[in-house]
């Protein structure tokens, strides 16, 4: 059984498939992070306990051999002086502190195991946290471009429904009305153009002809009180 029981409302396995249908992936990955975030701060503390536990369990351990070790000594030291007596109160508290040390070397072995399995998922934890971190701040990004697209699309509709702010509008009847003036200039260029033309191609005989009319016509004039400048 695994030390951590991790109980999250999002995991990873399911995060890509909750990602897709989200509205504010950002935050559903916010909520990711912090559920991780808080999974390695517990698993943090409790590998920092069963170090701590660890050291103690190897303590007994050491201590318990080094007193086999001395009463098998004494047991001998006892033997040679004759003292059978001693020898096996000395033999008997060896053999106690053998099962003792026995004891707590097998709970210290399977301490490190356990911490050794705790170092494993915390390197896990620790790499998915960085993982999907990385990929928050590409999915922020993208969200706030999208953020400031919106911004500027509100804010151009708005220009286009706001009297008195339409330049697109504006320009376009200052363009009409500047084709209007060319379109004229234009007209009365091409009517003097041709005028010159034609006057050219009549020849003498015909704008003799042309000036005796606008004489007539003078006359005419002056004839109803025009005086000509």
């Amino acid at each position: 059984m695994s030390i951590i029981r991790r109980v999250r409302d999002i995991t990873v396995a399911t995060l890509n498939e909750r990602l897709e249908k989200a509205e504010d992936p950002v935050k559903l990955i916010d909520q990711f992070l912090w559920s991780t975030r808080e999974d390695i701060i517990q698993a943090e503390r409790l590998y920092q306990q069963y170090v701590g536990h660890g050291n103690y369990l190897k303590s007994q351990w050491l201590q318990a051999e080094q007193l086999r070790d001395k009463r098998e000594q004494q047991a001998m030291t006892a033997l040679k002086a004759g003292e059978e007596h001693v020898a096996r109160i000395a033999l008997t508290d060896k053999a106690t502190s053998e099962e003792r040390a026995a004891q707590y070397r097998e709970l210290y072995e399977q301490t490190q195991q356990n911490v050794r399995e705790l170092e494993d998922q915390l390197r896990e934890l620790r790499a998915e946290y960085q993982a999907v971190y990385d990929k928050r701040e590409y999915y922020a990004a993208r969200m706030e471009s999208l953020r400031l697209q919106q911004r500027m699309n509100a804010r151009y509709n708005g220009l286009g429904q706001q009297p008195g702010q339409q330049p697109a509008g504006m320009f376009r009847r200052l363009e009409d009305r500047i084709s209007d003036m060319e379109l004229e200039a234009k007209s009365l260029r091409d009517l003097r153009r041709a005028g010159q033309e034609f006057i050219v191609e009549a020849g003498s005989t015909l704008q003799s002809v042309i000036e005796r009319e606008m004489e007539q016509l003078k006359r005419k004039l002056q004839q109803e009180g025009w005086k000509s400048s």
